[in-house]
């Protein structure tokens, strides 16, 4: 009976091209254009630097700060009110003012100040391009001080150097850290969002009452309802996979059958949700508006766009309840840094209890009329 059940949600499927297109097409648009356009690294920000010393030293600062191909000179306005009115009109996101004698105060005391104004409207852009301007600047004053320390008055110190490795993402590409993670919220996306629309669909067209009325039991009906979608989440996954590769570049370090165990039982747990939602929803739209209200969740507390580490303590508790952020951590692990079992057996066990909280508990709130 459950094999009768599975060939006509196939049929069903497939007889509605807009059912293919949210599998399978819009995935794959969304996997090759969102990585270009999701980058934590701020670049072009425009800078009004006012500079009242006109020294070697302030030429130097500003062209270091040009030269790093983060900052574009916007303006360099005589007077700090003037360059106000840029960051006034958006027209500059930084102001850096150097004051008279910075150069001549530099060398005698061997400091001096510089100000800076950020425009914090955006604060995610102020942060990384005031850490970028800190940066340079001390860049720049190590620089300076390396060259006085060749000249005869200053007596040789001892400095120390260091060095960095990347691990895991070598080149520090946004594009690999992406990735994994906007995969994982497409395959949510397809599987929340079908199964939710599911069983709610045949309640709108009436389909349901036919199925009512027959001795199949309920969790057979549940199964019949998930099995067909599994089955296309897992060619949806092996599709972003393939397009990871050809678009990016991305090469799973880690093992691939692994992976797709993994993914095999966090789609049951997100298909369970997608189908608890249809047992409870009336209409299709109630399914959208509910499976929307828990995707946004999911994607903000998720661990995509923000660690969750630096996230508050109880939004910390919350993303424990999660599933979307096991998966997203499991899939930079595995592809990334090629964990194996033993480093993913507990992300592995939770998403189990997920699958078969949600799924009972489905199957339990259906309520099959004789």
């Amino acid at each position: 009976m459950l094999r009768f059940l599975i060939e006509k949600e196939f049929r069903q499927i497939f007889r509605d091209p807009a059912i293919l297109r949210m599998i399978f097409i819009m995935p794959i648009i969304q996997l090759v254009m969102m990585p270009l356009a999701a980058d934590y690294e701020v670049k072009n920000v425009n800078i009004a630097v006012v500079d009242h010393d006109h020294s070697t030293y302030s030429r130097l600062l500003t062209q270091q700060i040009t030269a790093s191909g983060y900052f574009k000179l916007v303006a360099m306005p005589a007077s700090y009110t003037q360059a106000l009115s840029y960051i006034e009109t958006d027209k500059a996101d930084i102001i850096l003012d150097i004051p008279q004698h910075f150069e001549r105060t530099l060398i005698r005391e061997n400091e001096a100040p510089l100000h800076m104004s950020v425009n914090a409207v955006n604060g995610t852009k102020a942060n990384i391009g005031a850490g970028y301007l800190n940066t340079i600047i001390r860049q720049f004053n190590t620089d300076i001080r390396q060259h006085w320390l060749q000249l005869p008055r200053h007596s040789q110190q001892p400095q120390i150097l260091t060095s960095n490795t990347n691990w895991f993402n070598v080149s520090m590409s946004y594009q690999k850290f992406m990735v994994p993670g906007i995969l994982a919220i497409l395959l949510t996306m397809v599987g929340a969002f079908l199964t939710a629309l599911n069983i709610v669909r045949e309640k709108e067209i009436g389909t349901i009452e036919q199925i009512n009325v027959t001795p199949v039991r309920k969790q057979y009906f549940i199964l019949g309802k998930l099995i067909p979608f599994w089955v296309l989440g897992m060619i949806s996954l092996t599709l972003g996979l393939i397009i990871a590769r050809v678009a990016y570049g991305i090469v799973p370090v880690g093992s691939l059958p692994l992976l797709y165990a993994f993914a095999a039982v966090y789609m049951m747990a997100v298909l369970g949700l997608g189908l608890l939602i249809s047992t409870y929803a009336h209409t299709q739209q109630q399914a959208m508006l509910i499976a929307f209200f828990l995707m946004m969740i999911f994607i903000l507390l998720g661990g995509l766009y923000t660690p969750i580490d630096s996230m508050p303590h109880w939004a910390q508790v919350v993303t424990r309840f999660n599933p979307v952020s096991y998966f997203i951590d499991v899939m930079r692990m595995i592809v990334l840094k090629g964990s194996g079992f033993t480093n993913i057996s507990r992300h592995l066990g939770i998403m189990a209890i997920f699958a078969v909280v949600l799924n009972v508990w489905a199957i339990l709130n259906y309520r099959k009329r004789a």
